[in-house]
């Protein structure tokens, strides 16, 4: 078929040339001996490796802002792939047991002191077991709120609403599992740490996300949460628990309710009418939080909150 338009030239391949560019081919000179040991050398340098392909490079003192960027960037993905646009964030301890394995631990622990009552290991290890049962109501209480938001999130479709934690055992697992439980979506945000961090398994495939930098984890953990729920935990959990409540005390984020469940807990553990009294915080800031003991009671708590407040949940 004869084209229309004789005088313009037919589209190149785009990858193949008819005539290969000079640089297509290595130098050749057979008088030169070295020169392919020195071309070897060179294309086997790492300096001549593509940065995106050289470890080295990447994990560098001078690429650290790039691996700050990688954290942040490969997690929003992920999750703006599959649509996430709302949290419930649940933070709390690694160490929280479930009530079957807190029992199990203190009937092992009293069958020991019975046969050593003097041992004072042992003896500590006994009440520090009376604690974790007493405790582990508290993993029952992350489980139904995980099923709670799991239901209403799956009855808004998608990922509108989802569970959040940091995606390790205890408080956490019991919040993913409750998710799990109800067939909805959840996220895990592991951290790299010298001793390895196996992710909880009754997180989603695909929203288990690793982070080398906690600073990006906790960002992550804020960007798109509508509620904070804090299970008793350690510092880890205070970490997130006071750099939340930092956030919103500042308005460096908009306020979102934060719950402080198991009272008597967290009264031992956090005394800020202590620190009114000492004038280092203000009587409004004890109304940036509340407890509640069961998860009907967050839950309700929560969604109250935001109809007062006029913003969006789901």
């Amino acid at each position: 078929m004869k084209r229309p338009y004789p005088h313009i030239p037919t589209p190149p391949d785009p990858l193949r040339r008819k005539q290969p560019l000079p640089w297509s081919h290595p130098k050749r000179d057979p008088g030169d001996l070295q020169l392919e040991q020195r071309l070897k050398a060179i294309l086997e340098h790492s300096s001549y490796r593509e940065p995106d392909e050289d470890t080295d490079f990447i994990q560098s003192e001078s690429a650290r802002g790039v691996r700050l960027q990688l954290d942040y960037a490969k997690a929003e993905q992920g999750m703006h792939d599959q649509g996430i646009e709302r949290c419930i964030v649940v933070f709390g301890s690694t160490r929280l047991r479930e009530p079957a394995v807190a029992g199990d631990e203190l009937k092992r622990i009293m069958a020991q002191c019975l046969q050593a009552p003097d041992d004072p290991q042992l003896e500590r290890e006994r009440r520090l077991a009376e604690n974790r049962l007493s405790l582990a109501r508290y993993y029952e209480v992350g489980r139904e709120l995980g099923r709670l938001v799991g239901k209403v999130g799956n009855d808004a479709g998608g990922g509108r609403l989802v569970v959040m934690t940091g995606g390790g055992p205890g408080a956490m697992e019991a919040a993913n599992r409750g998710a799990f439980e109800e067939g909805a979506p959840s996220i895990g945000l592991n951290i790299t740490l010298p001793r390895e961090q196996f992710p909880n398994p009754y997180i989603t495939p695909g929203l288990c996300f690793q982070f080398h930098y906690f600073s990006m984890r906790k960002l992550h953990f804020m960007k798109r949460a509508v509620a904070i729920v804090a299970l008793p935990g350690g510092y880890g959990t205070l970490d997130e628990l006071f750099g939340a409540l930092t956030l919103i005390q500042t308005r460096k984020v908009a306020p979102i309710p934060v719950v402080l469940v198991g009272e008597a807990y967290w009264r031992r553990v956090f005394d800020a009418e202590y620190m009114l009294d000492q004038g280092h915080i203000d009587a409004e800031d004890l109304d940036l939080y509340w407890y509640a003991e069961t998860a009907a009671e967050a839950w309700e708590g929560i969604q109250l909150w935001h109809r007062e407040n006029g913003s969006a949940l789901i």
